[in-house]
């Protein structure tokens, strides 16, 4: 599968499960609103995916996919099964054991994360009640993404990446039909996330078991290939833990700030993760195994080219998507949250807190496509002291932005450490020769900024020109919106093609290839 039709797989079921997410999160915004339950149950959502992010997508994937890959290509599909099996068998009775202590000291924990929260009982309690529901979720989620490595691996994206779906309409039905059966809706949702965990982790073995690629069930052992893949995973743990601290320590700083502040921060950060799934994840996920393959077999010129192209093709569709965000920041807030308990001024933080985040939305995609280049050759522990830097740079940026930029200055802090992330591996590839964009790409960039500018030049003079009267009736805004979107894209495409970023023969060639490959 090439990597552009590996991305567009990704991307089309991420796009159906930002979809379906976007239905979650309109929903729960309007029932629960930008106060204290929806504080308690976000600090309860977030805690297991820190978790989730640490042992698994992140360091996991990045360890066992290359190690995969190979036993999959120099000794065959039997014996990188087996390894497969001998992992599951560790990571499940670990994983388990670790649930089993963290849910028993949850009080304990939460006195870390949540520190604004002590001195109200009620709140924290709930906190921690909701904590212990939705950690259940990590030991399934964890195995997903296991079995989510083996899929990928073989060229089929399509099963992890749909399997979120399953999280937001398990959530959506939960509202739907036992919205007020509990004492809280918080704890409706927290039990919506557990069975989640659970739906999924059923749904990719159904997968794996239709491509003949699923792990049997074997006594747990610690073997050489499994300490040799935990001592791989461990810089990459380390790498991910830092950069779970990155977003602990916005937690435990919004927890101080007014009630709502960590709301604030969630559903930007949604708005801000649809498009760095599509792209950036995306891009990620379909450009390791390659990397690694071409990297195995030495071809270093194709391996050059294929992150080349993924930085380019990341590029645009992610700097129209920062510019458009920018931009809309303020209308698209309102018209997807700002119903029933979601106030105009809780809009108004969010739609703000949206804005410091699209800022760093680019250096986000950048730092996916150069990060492989590092983990294709086994090299887990060169981002990491790069994420540790990050830690204090972010710490510190955070303290000073917050005094003036409250929960907004936690975002913009965010996009400026990302920035500087992108500058330090980059000058690192340059100077251990790994790699170096050619100027080709280079070009392309400059590019594709002019047409986003263009862009947004032109959305900004719309704005301008037609003021408060293109946004009416709510029916009227979601409207204007959709144009303004439409507009925006007709003013990316022009650019696009007058200042030669894609060629219309390029775009003929992909269609050519897609064809020939589907027939």
């Amino acid at each position: 599968m090439s990597l552009l039709r590996a991305v567009a797989t990704v991307s089309g079921f991420t796009m159906m499960s930002r979809i379906t997410g976007f239905a979650r999160d309109i929903l729960i915004a309007s029932v629960l609103g930008a106060g204290p339950i929806a504080d308690a149950f976000f600090i309860a959502f977030k805690f297991p995916n820190f978790f989730r992010r640490l042992t698994a997508e992140g360091a996991f994937t990045v360890a066992f996919v290359p190690t995969f890959s190979r036993l999959l290509q120099d000794k065959g599909r039997k014996d990188a099964l087996e390894f497969a099996e001998e992992v599951i068998s560790i990571m499940g009775i670990g994983l388990f054991l670790f649930s089993f202590f963290v849910i028993i000291f949850m009080p304990t924990v939460m006195l870390g994360l949540a520190p604004g929260f002590i001195g109200q009982d009620w709140l924290f309690d709930l906190t921690v009640e909701l904590a212990r529901i939705t950690f259940i979720y990590l030991t399934p989620i964890s195995l997903v993404a296991l079995l989510g490595g083996i899929l990928n691996s073989f060229g089929k994206f399509g099963a992890m990446a749909s399997a979120p779906i399953l999280l937001n309409i398990i959530l959506i039905v939960s509202l739907v039909f036992f919205e007020n059966s509990m004492e809280t809706k918080g704890h409706v949702l927290a039990i919506a996330v557990a069975i989640s965990g659970v739906a999924q982790f059923i749904w990719l073995l159904e997968a794996c078991r239709q491509n003949g690629s699923i792990p049997k069930l074997r006594r747990p052992r610690v073997t050489r290939r499994v300490k040799n893949l935990f001592k791989l995973m461990l810089p990459a743990v380390l790498g991910a833990g830092v950069v779970q601290i990155n977003l602990l320590i916005d937690i435990i700083l919004a927890s101080t700030l007014p009630s709502g502040s960590i709301s604030f921060l969630y559903f930007a950060d949604r708005i801000n993760q649809l498009p760095l799934a599509l792209i950036g994840i995306a891009i990620g996920t379909a450009l390791l195994p390659k990397l690694s393959r071409e990297i195995q077999r030495g071809e270093l010129e194709k391996a050059k080219r294929s992150q080349d192209h993924a930085l380019e093709f990341g590029m645009v569709l992610a700097l129209p998507a920062a510019v458009g965000l920018l931009v809309l920041s303020q209308p698209i807030i309102s018209i997807l949250f700002e119903r029933g308990a979601f106030s105009p001024t809780a809009v108004d933080a969010t739609a703000q807190t949206l804005f410091c985040y699209a800022f760093g939305l680019p250096a986000f995609i950048i730092i996916k496509v150069l990060q492989p280049s590092f983990f294709a050759r086994y090299d887990t522990l060169t981002p990491v002291k790069v994420a540790s830097f990050m830690v204090l740079t972010n710490l510190v940026l955070n303290i000073i932005l917050m005094q003036y930029l409250a929960h907004a200055g936690l975002a913009l802090a965010t996009s400026i450490t990302a920035w500087l992330n992108v500058a330090i591996l980059t000058f690192i590839l340059k100077q251990k020769g790994l790699h170096q964009h050619s100027k080709k790409t280079y070009l392309k960039l400059v590019r594709t900024f002019m047409a986003s500018a263009v862009m947004g030049m032109g959305l900004l003079g719309l704005i301008e020109f037609a003021g408060d009267s293109m946004f009416g009736s709510k029916n009227s805004n979601i409207l204007s919106l959709a144009a303004q979107i439409l507009l925006g894209l007709f003013l990316y495409i022009i650019p696009v093609f007058l200042f030669r970023v894609i060629r219309l023969s390029e775009v003929r060639q992909e269609i050519k290839s897609w064809v020939k490959n589907n027939q």
